[in-house]
């Protein structure tokens, strides 16, 4: 195993993607954002994803120049195009936006539409706690679910994600797929050659399987599909929530991210900010926060949304990441 510090693995990743094809700024956000969710323990969104990205910058599926702007703006919303490039820098610029408008309006959103990957969704909305405020956020993706009652794909695994500020501690960070599971891990498995249970997905004849490469050429199962169609109908508001207002693509009009060719994706993120001192004040959300925590941590157990990945990101910037060493050659090579 390779240990590289968190400064050595970002400009390892911004080397790889700037080869690729990607400006700075893209490059830049990029390997920030995959290195802080590879310190986290989110591989399948970390340091493996730089090669599927400099695959997509050199096949054209992401223009390497493309620069995100504000392209509509009233009040509390703002539109901005990230015009087929990577997804990182459009969405800092998105979120930036939707906490200055919140200051303002109280509430916000911020749409990004002609976009790819989002990532770690959650990771986007950290400036909003940090500037006090609450956030949502929500994406779409290449089509991977059916809808209720169908079989072939049609919705992303379109996560959600949320965060709630606290007072002088890590906020709490709600981080979703409405798949079973993330697509991200049947990638992984598929690489390691690892089966997966049975109720994460379908092969591409409707039929469940535990082979992963057979269920990403299939699609996946949204939460709680085997007793109601809950997770289908929830995939389904995410999905005209980041297309229908923001112009973006649905899933099924766009390419597998897991396929090196096929067409810019087009697809859209949303944010949503809220500033409690709108409301009821923030020293109102802070102490109400803080007597809801205390009650869930009453029972032996209960760990808070985010807390392992504060702590696995507060080891990563002590010791460094540990990873394979082939994924740190390959790292390297393509730097």
């Amino acid at each position: 195993m390779a240990v590289l510090t968190l400064d050595e693995a970002e400009d390892l990743v911004f080397a790889a993607l700037a080869r690729a094809g990607a400006g700075p700024q893209m490059a830049r956000s990029a390997a920030r954002a995959l290195v802080l969710a590879e310190a986290q323990g989110l591989g399948s969104h970390g340091l493996s994803r730089v090669a599927q990205y400099a695959a997509h910058l050199r096949n054209g599926r992401v223009d390497g120049t493309a620069v995100p702007s504000i392209t509509a703006q009233r009040g509390g919303a703002v539109l901005v195009d990230a015009r087929e490039g990577l997804a990182f820098a459009a969405c800092e610029l998105a979120v930036s936006e939707a906490v200055e408008r919140a200051n303002r309006f109280g509430v916000s959103f911020a749409g990004v539409t002609n976009s790819h990957h989002g990532g770690v969704l959650v990771d986007h909305l950290r400036a909003a706690a940090a500037a006090g405020m609450v956030g949502l956020g929500f994406t779409n993706s290449p089509a991977a679910m059916p809808a209720a009652g169908g079989r072939h794909p049609i919705f992303g695994t379109n996560p959600v994600a949320a965060i709630f500020p606290r007072r002088e501690r890590d906020p709490l960070l709600i981080d979703l797929s409405l798949s079973e599971v993330a697509r991200g891990k049947l990638m992984v498995a598929a690489k390691e050659g690892r089966a997966i249970p049975l109720g994460w997905a379908l092969d591409k004849d409707g039929s469940p399987t535990n082979d992963p490469k057979a269920g990403l050429e299939g699609s996946m199962l949204p939460i709680g599909a085997a007793s109601s169609p809950k997770g289908a109908m929830l995939a389904l508001a995410v999905e005209l929530l980041v297309t229908a207002l923001i112009g973006a693509n649905f899933g099924f009009e766009a390419s597998s991210f897991f396929v090196e060719e096929g067409n810019q994706p087009r697809l859209g993120q949303a944010f949503i900010v809220i500033d409690p001192g709108a409301l009821a004040g923030a020293g109102v959300f802070l102490d109400r926060v803080e007597v809801l925590v205390a009650e869930m941590l009453k029972d032996e157990g209960v760990r808070l949304p985010g807390a392992r990945r504060e702590a696995l990101r507060s080891k990563a910037q002590a010791e460094g990441l540990t990873i394979p060493d082939a994924l740190a050659a390959a790292l390297r090579s393509a730097s």
